[in-house]
């Protein structure tokens, strides 16, 4: 394993009912804003639960932060912190909400646009933030990173800051969702696990075990989270394995990749479509295209995943990778760029982006646009 510093300093505050707990989460003294997404927050009865919980306590509200979080959204909520003075801050909301707060924890602390943090990749210092969960996939609640997007110039960036003082998890804010949410989430955590895992074998058996675990439980649980969303077992299994995806544990002292997720965010950026489907479409091609590269660990996921332990080796490797195709599509989920009408004008695209940073993603480094290029080409 290589050398590693592991710190999650988020506190956990997990099952039905805790959101009962903001009052004592919270320092009476402080001054709150709470951010939210469209308002599905008040529909699925949480909104009503987070006021009920801060009653008497000095809070304002914003509301409107996008399904991909825009600077352009942001700074308006920047605005009114400043102007109100706020010194907590409280998201309440999915991966989203949770990743734009990040920004505006830390544009609250900064006197130029935020946007120049985004552009500069990370900043800590920040206003203490917490959040209440209510969508699961991105792992938000418990990492430090975040995504912003620019809408007048269709770009999106990884920002990183600060954790979560603390997050609610309550598997019963799940209920309400939308199926698609859900099919988008299950397909998130799953390809969080496969950056981490899908790179270099034997560096780990732990760090392997606990990824191969995730995976076992998101394609186990995933008929039934689409099927019957009342179900508290289900949905707590849901959940957390969408926060241990991301939460830095499986990680730790191995390599990564994350190309799949790099050329994911132009998916989206120029098209507008949802984050996780954009994975359920390009991690296809990454394996497809470098499959040599990622040979030992292929034949591993294939077996332990999916239970692909006959013929060749070649042979597995290309049933391993139809067989996790299939569990995208079992999703409800597109495969393939030319089912969401995305083609060579938007490759030329990403691949020019790609060139113009000089960036190479990738455990090998390996993924410029050129290579940007053969994985969507493959995802055609």
């Amino acid at each position: 394993m290589n050398n590693f510093i592991y710190h999650n300093p988020t506190e956990l505050v997990f099952g039905k009912g805790q959101i009962a707990r903001l009052s004592k989460l919270i320092p009476a003294d402080k001054r709150i804003m709470i951010t939210f997404g469209g308002g599905s927050a008040k529909r699925n009865g949480v909104y009503e639960q987070v006021v009920k919980a801060l009653e008497g306590r000095d809070f304002i509200e914003f509301w409107g932060i996008e399904a991909n979080p825009s600077i352009e959204t942001l700074r308006k909520a920047i605005a009114l912190g400043k102007e109100h003075k706020v010194d907590f801050l409280l998201a309440v909301g999915g991966g989203s909400v949770i990743d734009g707060t990040k920004l505006i924890s830390a544009g609250l602390l900064y006197d130029g646009d935020a946007w120049d943090l985004v552009l500069k990749g990370s900043y800590d210092r920040t206003v203490p933030l917490a959040s209440v969960l209510t969508m699961a996939a991105t792992g938000s609640e418990m990492n430090s990173g975040a995504v912003i997007s620019r809408y007048e110039t269709q770009e999106k960036y990884a920002f990183y800051s600060n954790y979560p003082v603390f997050s609610i998890l309550d598997p019963e804010t799940l209920y309400s969702l939308p199926k698609r949410q859900i099919a988008c989430g299950l397909a998130d955590t799953f390809v969080h696990v496969l950056e981490q895992y899908m790179t270099t074998p034997g560096q780990s058996r732990l760090m392997d075990r606990w990824a191969e675990g995730i995976l076992h439980t998101v394609v186990e649980i995933a008929p039934k989270a689409l099927g019957e969303t009342r179900d508290y077992e289900t949905m707590s299994e849901y959940m957390l394995s969408a926060t241990l995806a991301l939460n830095d544990m499986i990680r730790m002292g191995v390599t990564q990749d994350w190309a799949t997720h790099m050329i994911g965010h132009e998916l989206t950026a120029l098209h507008g479509l949802t984050h996780g489907a954009t994975l359920a479409i390009v991690i296809n091609g990454t394996l497809r295209t470098l499959r040599d590269q990622k040979h030992g660990k292929l034949l591993q996921y294939g077996e332990r995943i999916w239970g692909i332990s006959e013929g060749s080796e070649e042979e597995r490797i290309d049933r391993t990778i139809a067989r996790t195709e299939e569990f995208f599509r079992s999703l409800g989920l597109s495969t393939h760029l030319s089912e969401e009408g995305i083609g060579e004008a938007t490759i030329a695209e990403i691949e020019r982006r790609f060139n113009a940073s000089g960036v190479h993603h990738g455990e090998a480094a390996n993924v410029d646009g050129a290579m940007a290029r053969r994985i969507l080409e493959a995802c055609l």
